[in-house]
């Protein structure tokens, strides 16, 4: 496991869509009393809903703003969650080889019941079947930059945070 710099982030938290990045990252960042950067919120603040920016602008853009966003937030200490596709962007990818970076998996199963009503353009059109498709498309990426796996498929959030605090030794 790479370890965590006293200038960067403590974890990065990567996965597809809908596998808890958000909602773990946030239990971590209370156990670690850190803040919590999620990507794509921060994109949301700065340039509007996501659904508005890809109906808008479309796809590339949001992976500029993306890129923006994932190069700022790897600057600071904090627990980092990446929007799903972030991973796609070749210079991410290498900012990652140096930080903790954990993948948040899940199965299709559980994932159908989390994105229900969810407001995800990607899936928009196609549902859980696209879901699919975008996730196998990045599954080797995640898993290329990973330090560490853990399944969220339905696990509760207390038993995937206490994998990963396993998995990193409880230091921060």
């Amino acid at each position: 496991m790479t370890e965590a710099s006293a200038d960067g982030p403590i974890v990065v938290l990567i996965g597809p869509m809908g596998s808890g990045k958000s909602r773990i990252g946030l239990e971590l960042a209370d156990r670690w009393h850190a803040p919590l950067i999620d990507t794509d919120q921060r994109i949301a603040e700065a340039h509007g809903p996501i659904p508005g920016i890809f109906a808008e602008h479309g796809e590339a853009k949001f992976r500029e703003f993306e890129r923006a966003a994932v190069q700022q937030a790897l600057t600071e200490r904090a627990v980092v969650s990446l929007g799903g596709g972030a991973v796609l962007d070749p210079a991410t990818r290498a900012d990652l080889a140096t930080l903790p970076v954990v993948h948040l998996s899940v199965s299709a199963e559980a994932v159908a019941k989390r994105l229900v009503g969810g407001g995800r353009p990607l899936i928009e059109q196609g549902g859980i079947e696209r879901w699919i498709e975008i996730a196998d498309s990045r599954r080797d990426f995640y898993r290329e930059v990973a330090d560490f796996s853990v399944d969220t498929s339905n696990r509760s959030v207390a038993w995937v945070v206490g994998r990963i605090l396993n998995w990193y030794g409880g230091r921060a």
